[in-house]
């Protein structure tokens, strides 16, 4: 019999009156009537050609063939089991996958997720690296983070974290003249007068921190060093069209630990 044709629901109701003997008590498990229990198995014993149990005055016998058969029926159920568990292992309500550029991660994200992971700590985060626009089609993720425009794919939603802006930072005692660093994306990676380009925002910070020369960032992703006085910035910020996303597909949002994490980020 081809698996598209296998009676599932009838053979879970077998195997409950075999452990049961009894269409009553099986019914009983299975919120069902005993009516609806015999018809299930009449017709599993249609479907099949064999017949499963002999009726007795009393009680209910199971013949040979289906004494034989239940023990490779009842593995088969535990398999069932052991892959739902593996299908909802990487989905859990306590594992949450995010790819995210390396740069909020390091200058951002992971500090905000180590705070979040403190107040609620059954859970566990994957992070992967993703400089661009996730295709969720490619990818099992529970969130992602970008830095540009608005999630634009078919069937994924997105949530900005506000307006962002550019600042240029440099390390204390730097000015205009300081070298330029260069990277993408979100700063002036073409800039012809960079001395430096690196690969991404959070290398550029980290080098203006060295006192390498200054770099155009997002403020959001300069923030923790500024306040921490190991960047200062030269000039007024500089408005962009670029904000930060979390993006996920409509299925991931109905996910609560997605929501929840979602506000957090939101409202930080």
């Amino acid at each position: 019999m081809k698996r598209t044709h296998l009676p599932l629901n009838a053979l879970r109701v077998f195997d409950a009156a075999a452990r049961h003997l009894s269409f009553t008590k099986a019914a009983d498990e299975l919120a069902v009537t005993p009516a609806a229990v015999g018809q299930q198995i009449r017709a599993l014993e249609d479907t099949l050609g064999v017949v499963l149990f002999k009726r007795m005055t009393r009680n209910l016998e199971l013949t040979p063939e289906a004494e034989r058969a239940l023990p490779a029926l009842r593995a088969g159920f535990r398999e069932f089991e052991e892959a739902v568990r593996v299908l909802q292992a990487g989905q859990s309500s306590y594992v949450l996958t995010i790819a995210a550029p390396r740069a909020a991660v390091a200058k951002w994200l992971g500090a905000r997720l180590a705070a979040y992971g403190a107040a609620h700590p059954e859970l566990r985060f994957i992070l992967s690296d993703a400089d661009t626009i996730v295709d969720f089609t490619q990818a099992n993720l529970d969130l992602a983070v970008h830095f540009g425009a608005a999630p634009d794919a078919e069937g994924v939603h997105g949530r900005t974290l506000g307006d962002e802006t550019l600042v240029m930072v440099a390390a204390h005692g730097a000015d205009d003249t300081a070298p330029r660093i260069a990277h993408p994306p979100g700063g002036d990676a073409a800039c012809d007068a960079c001395t430096f380009t690196v690969a991404d925002a959070g290398l550029a910070i980290d080098a203006a921190i060295l006192g390498l020369g200054r770099a155009l960032v997002p403020a959001r992703l300069a923030a923790s060093d500024l306040l921490a006085g190991r960047l200062i910035v030269l000039g007024e910020p500089v408005p962009t069209d670029a904000s930060w996303w979390l993006s996920a597909p409509t299925p991931q949002w109905r996910q609560a630990k997605v929501r929840a994490l979602v506000e957090f980020l939101v409202a930080d």
